[in-house]
């Protein structure tokens, strides 16, 4: 099977963890047959450096044309980077949220899944933690506060910032659909959270919500307040399955939610519009300050490009073989930096991503 891939090494340690997850994705190829074309894009402040602007209409095209889009990582130190001092519509983060909505990449996925071989590094107790935990936060990714009208202005001179925040029932029921069908895959359980006791928003998405529920009857919703579920995270995480919500409280509910696992260097994401294209990235940043160093832990990068197997291509089996792989490599003891402990192994960004592809 051929598919095309829209690959953005992006800044920072971007190029490093890309180049490893290539690796595993053509071992994948080799064993079963398939055939990955890869286009190379620039954004962020790879594409300001050359182009000037942090998108560009070349590079919305190269992505359309592609099956699905394959991210390093966006930006960099903002307080010694050029890139900062541009207007923030020129920031390198300015072209990823362009390409999100160029895209139409409307749900964010972000599983958090504890690894036992790194339930050392988890800041919980071990009584908190129990079994584990495996949850998927389901974000709306283009909507919401952040792309609400805003503006600042001073009235009598008193300067005045107003953000807003709006949804329609077509954004909501979109998003929610995705959570619901994405449970019936899991444990069949998805929690919504909102503010309903405050926002008219939140009033509006509980409801909608709640008629999306009535189409998946084998599927059970509970709604719970952002703060509640805030602190739910790191009082008892093993009781969350899928949890749905809108663009700013997924934001950071998601960050929360990989802190637990011990290292944001595992999570994968994935973004994804109404058909099976996808926009696949790690969680973390572009760590600048271990660029070029072979210090990267490349694992998210990894388990990324198995989301998109799995959500954009359709392939379950080499999918759960790569996370396999992720899984058989830890249980060895091997450890990057970020995840090291006592009795493991070190190793660099590129042995992990040899280690990982020798294992499929």
């Amino acid at each position: 099977m051929e598919h095309k891939i829209a690959v953005i090494p992006g800044d920072g340690i971007g190029p490093e963890i890309i180049r490893e997850a290539r690796k595993v994705l053509d071992k994948i190829c080799k064993k079963y047959n398939h055939t990955f074309i890869y286009e190379e894009i620039l954004l962020g402040g790879a594409s300001i450096d050359v182009y000037g602007v942090p998108l560009t209409e070349e590079a919305i095209k190269k992505a359309k044309s592609a099956n699905a889009v394959l991210m390093g990582s966006i930006g960099g130190d903002a307080s010694v980077s050029p890139w900062y001092k541009l207007e923030p519509s020129k920031r390198p983060e300015a072209g990823l949220l362009g390409i999100r909505k160029e895209l139409n990449l409307f749900a964010n996925l972000r599983p958090a899944y504890l690894y036992q071989e790194l339930k050392e590094s988890c800041p919980l107790r071990d009584e908190v933690i129990g079994e584990g935990f495996d949850m998927i936060i389901v974000r709306e990714l283009t909507g919401g506060l952040y792309f609400g009208k805003r503006e600042t202005l001073e009235e009598n001179g008193i300067k005045t910032a107003i953000d807003t925040l709006s949804y329609n029932d077509k954004e909501i029921r979109r998003i929610a659909v995705k959570a619901f069908e994405i449970a019936r895959k899991r444990k069949k359980n998805v929690i919504s959270v909102d503010k309903a006791n405050v926002l008219d928003s939140s009033r509006l998405w509980r409801s909608v919500v709640d008629e999306v529920a009535g189409e998946y009857p084998d599927v059970t919703l509970t709604h719970m307040l952002v703060d509640n579920c805030a602190m739910q995270l790191v009082r008892d995480p093993g009781q969350f399955d899928v949890i749905l919500t809108e663009n700013m409280f997924g934001d950071i509910l998601s960050d929360e939610a990989s802190m637990i696992t011990g290292s944001i260097g595992m999570l994968p994401s994935a973004s994804l519009n109404e058909t099976k294209f996808g926009l696949y990235e790690p969680s973390h940043g572009s760590a600048p300050n271990i660029a070029g160093q072979n210090k990267a832990n490349p694992i998210a990068t990894i388990l990324s490009a198995a989301m998109m197997l799995r959500y954009s291509f359709d392939m379950d089996e080499e999918a759960e073989d790569v996370e396999r792989a992720i899984q058989k490599i830890l249980a060895d003891g091997y450890r990057t930096e970020d995840i090291m402990s006592e009795g493991c192994v070190p190793v660099g960004t590129e042995e992990m991503g040899n280690l990982i592809a020798q294992e499929i």
